[in-house]
């Protein structure tokens, strides 16, 4: 890693919020070795593979690399490691068992981390492990490598990321649809959710994938077809502007503090409209038992199922509400996400397959 990393984000940060979008651009270039701060050029579809663009204004420590053990112990499951292979190597995931399986058709989640986070600390810090061993559920924890962005961002920026079929999102659901068939999941119950970048793959997968997931969860993140290179990624992250987010018929449930400096809370209101369009939502505003206030709106379908709902979780910034301090990105002060995430979850499932 560059050794001034941390100080050319920190200024590429302030550059994105003055507006100083190719200035910005060339900080986070020689944040990673690839030119001079000085420089101004807008990078080209065919260099900015390496970009990474999704990362915070303050210090966060790396986490630690994920282990390979045997299967892990957790207090009431396991928690395991495993990888998917395709033409592009191995992919590495960590996968919450729940604790009685013993071949019963369940319901999987996957998670999807944001930058500079990986599967072992997005499970310690967002506690889905937690929920879900409530009610029987699996969780699959992708990771993303260094190898591929260098600070573990999901490149959901990137217009060869965005498709069914290609990039990562083609490799997430064919890792989905593997530990489905090894685990025997349940068709019809399987959802996404991720954090910032990872929320932002997550609405991409659920807008690729309508087959696969019943249902979306995003947090802090972005519609799917908010970008297609870093400039409108950069401008979308700023001021929640750039392309019309595409519809989506997927159910999604988002969460979103509205003093988010990183992704800008009209982002969350974006990616929302995406599957509830322009329809009038039921609001409620109430306080958290962990302090924070909060609105949740619903929106219902023509026969009254709640199909969107969207969290504003007041005072509250870049990070999982409700979140454990084990974990980075978290604001234990806010409604528990990961709770109402899968409660949200758990109201929608696929139709069964055409016989």
């Amino acid at each position: 890693m560059h050794p001034d990393f941390q100080r050319l984000m920190t200024e590429a940060a302030r550059l994105t919020r003055a507006g100083e979008l190719r200035r910005a651009t060339a900080s986070i270039r020689a944040a990673l070795g690839q030119g001079s701060a000085t420089a101004a050029e807008t990078p080209t579809a065919s260099d900015d593979d390496c970009l990474v663009i999704d990362v915070e204004a303050r210090r966060v420590e790396p986490a630690p690399p994920m282990q390979q053990p045997a299967p892990a112990s957790v207090p009431g499951g396991r928690f395991i490691a495993g990888s998917h292979t395709d033409v592009n190597g191995a992919h590495e995931y960590r996968l919450f068992v729940p604790p009685g399986w013993q071949g019963q058709t369940l319901p999987l989640v996957v998670m999807l981390h944001g930058c500079t986070q990986n599967p072992d600390d997005f499970a310690a810090g967002t506690g889905m492990n937690d929920a879900a061993r409530e009610h029987g559920v699996f969780v699959l924890y992708p990771a993303q490598t260094q190898r591929v962005n260098a600070s573990r961002c999901w490149n959901w920026f990137k217009h060869n990321h965005q498709q069914r079929d290609r990039g990562e999102p083609a490799m997430l659901a064919a890792m989905t649809r593997e530990v489905m068939a090894r685990y025997g999941i349940d068709p019809q119950r399987v959802y996404v959710a991720g954090l910032s970048a990872g929320g932002a793959m997550a609405a991409i997968l659920g807008d690729a994938y309508p087959d696969l997931f019943a249902a979306v969860g995003v947090h802090s993140g972005l519609p799917a077809g908010a970008a297609t290179d870093l400039p409108s990624a950069l401008a979308a992250m700023k001021s929640g502007t750039g392309s019309i987010a595409r519809r989506t018929a997927v159910p999604t449930i988002v969460f979103h503090g509205d003093a988010d400096a990183t992704v800008h809370p009209s982002n969350g209101e974006r990616a929302v409209a995406a599957r509830a369009g322009r329809d009038t939502p039921e609001s409620t505003r109430a306080r958290s038992a962990n302090g924070r206030e909060y609105t949740q709106r619903r929106y219902r379908d023509a026969d009254g199922r709640v199909v969107a709902e969207h969290w504003v979780v007041h005072g509250a910034g870049h990070a999982w509400a409700g979140g454990s301090t084990q974990g980075s990105y978290t604001d234990a002060q806010g409604p528990d996400a990961s709770a109402e995430m899968l409660r949200f979850f758990r109201t929608h499932t696929l139709p069964p397959p055409a016989r």
